[in-house]
C-alpha cells in the first residue's frame, strides 16, 4: 500500500492520501490531533478487516462533489456500485462521468470509499492510488465480508 498521509483541521479530517514526501507541517493539537488519532484508528480497523468507525470529516467541494461523497459513504463495506448506479441514486441518471470526476477529487481516500465504485461491466475504472491499490482494497474487503455477515 505504501505511505498514507492524514490531514485534519479542528473540524475534522480533510485529507487521506496515498504517497509520502509531503512537506512537514507545523505540529497540531487539540481537536485536530484527536481527529488524526481517530482517523488512524479507523485505518487500522479497515486494514484489520473491520468496517471503520468514521472520524469527523471536513469535506470541501462543490455541492455535487459533496453529494457524491455522501453517497459513497452509503456503500457498504465489501460492496461495489457502478458509476451509473451512483448517478441514478443521486437522481442524475446521465451523470456517470460526473460521478467519476467527483470520485477522482475525493480528498479522503479509503474512509470515503471511492474505491467501491466500478465500471458498469465490472471493470475497475480509475483510482487515484492506482489500479493495483484499488484491486487490493476491493479484494481485501471482499475477503472479510463473509466474516462480518452471519450465514
Amino acid at each position: 500500500m505504501g505511505p498514507i498521509s492524514v490531514e485534519a483541521t479542528e473540524e475534522g479530517i480533510c485529507a487521506v492520501q496515498f504517497g509520502g514526501g509531503a512537506k512537514a507541517r507545523a505540529p497540531i493539537g487539540g481537536a485536530a490531533q484527536q481527529h488524526v488519532e481517530a482517523a488512524l484508528q479507523a485505518l487500522r480497523d479497515y486494514f484489520a478487516g473491520t468496517p471503520p468507525r468514521l472520524p469527523p470529516l471536513q469535506l470541501r467541494g462543490t455541492d455535487w462533489e459533496l453529494s457524491v461523497w455522501r453517497a459513497l459513504l452509503a456503500i457498504p463495506f465489501g460492496e461495489t456500485r457502478s458509476y451509473g448506479e451512483l448517478a441514478r441514486t443521486l437522481r442524475r441518471p446521465g451523470a456517470a462521468r460526473a460521478v467519476g470526476q467527483a470520485n477522482h477529487r475525493n480528498p479522503v481516500a479509503i474512509l470515503v470509499p471511492c474505491h467501491r465504485v466500478v465500471q458498469a461491466d465490472g471493470g475497475l475504472g480509475g483510482y487515484g492510488g492506482g489500479a493495483e491499490v484499488k484491486r487490493w482494497l476491493l479484494h481485501h474487503e471482499a475477503s472479510h465480508v463473509p466474516l462480518l455477515r452471519p450465514t
